[in-house]
């Protein structure tokens, strides 16, 4: 098969990118995403109509942030559009006249990254997206394991801390509320309201109050070695470090790759998940350690990925 669109379902913006076999993305047609979830629908019809123009469409991939069904065709739940049960394969295959598939935005990154990016040469891996929450996917043995019902490798929503804090899919204690971007940002505000005089750089690159920190800020200040800023970083590496310990147990990955905009920071946050990392593994003393790899396609993986998955059917 040859040209394929992958789409990537954003906050602000719809991507659909015509890419192809070698995962290099020959064309962009981007559209703001609407405030509501039908008229989500047209937008990604119009950005998958744009992107063909004058190119020979295959297939078209499409990453949907939510639970999608074993058939790669409905969207069982999506936590920030209100689609239940959405029939989001047959709707857009209807308009646009081609073959659709729909996956988890977090498979179809990983599968972007494995197949393109830093995942290359390696059998068995595990994708970990680190952005406002935390996201996953898994390949072993070369496929994407899905689960039965389509919907495995939620692993943001794996409970670390009983009775712990309250997140936004209605459990407590989710992986997520402690290694993610929006928990480095809860970290950090904590510690500069408790030890303001060791974030000085840090509340002034805010508006000089802890309420104020954003995640660019504890990202910048890190940088300039804020004592408040590194040590977040540092809590979150402990709690995405030994949650990969955790799943080293269960899958026994050659590598992990860590992407989403958390990883944009490189050793800054890299070499921490490391160290915690060899820390947790369990027999880590006699065992082989996995890799912990930096992602390296970005913000395109998802869109890669997504079109790379329309092209296998």
């Amino acid at each position: 098969m040859g040209l394929t669109i992958g789409v990537d379902i954003g906050g602000t913006k719809i991507a659909a990118g015509v890419v192809d076999e070698e995962g290099t993305i020959r064309d962009v047609h981007k559209v703001p995403t609407p405030d509501t979830a039908e008229a989500i629908v047209d937008a990604i019809c119009s950005a998958v109509s744009g992107a063909g123009k004058g190119h020979q469409i295959e297939a078209v991939g499409i990453g949907a942030a939510g639970y999608v069904d074993d058939k790669r065709a409905t969207v069982l739940f999506a936590p920030n559009i209100n689609w239940r049960h959405e029939p989001l394969k047959d709707k857009v295959e209807q308009r646009v006249g081609l073959p659709v598939v729909v996956e988890n935005d977090a498979n179809a990154a990983a599968w972007g990254e494995y197949k393109f990016g830093a995942g290359k040469g390696h059998d068995d891996v595990i994708c970990i997206t680190l952005g406002t929450g935390l996201g996953g996917g898994v390949i072993i043995g070369n496929k994407l394991r899905r689960g039965r019902f389509g919907v495995a490798a939620e692993v943001g929503h794996i409970r670390v801390v009983p009775d712990g804090l309250l997140c936004g899919c209605g459990s407590q204690g989710c992986w997520e509320q402690y290694a993610s971007g929006s928990a480095l940002v809860r970290y950090a505000r904590q510690r500069a309201g408790a030890q303001p005089e060791n974030a000085e750089v840090l509340l002034a690159l805010g508006d000089g109050t802890p309420e104020g920190i954003e995640g660019r800020h504890v990202s910048d200040a890190a940088r300039q070695g804020d004592p408040v800023a590194v040590d977040s970083f540092r809590e979150l590496a402990r709690w995405a470090g030994s949650g990969l310990a955790d799943l080293a147990s269960l899958f026994d990955p050659s590598a992990f790759i860590i992407g989403g905009g958390v990883s944009d920071e490189g050793d800054l946050v890299l070499e921490p998940i490391r160290k915690s990392f060899r820390r947790w593994l369990v027999g880590g003393e006699w065992r082989p350690h996995a890799q912990v790899l930096a992602a390296q396609l970005g913000g395109e993986a998802g869109l890669v990925g997504a079109a790379d998955l329309a092209r296998q059917g």
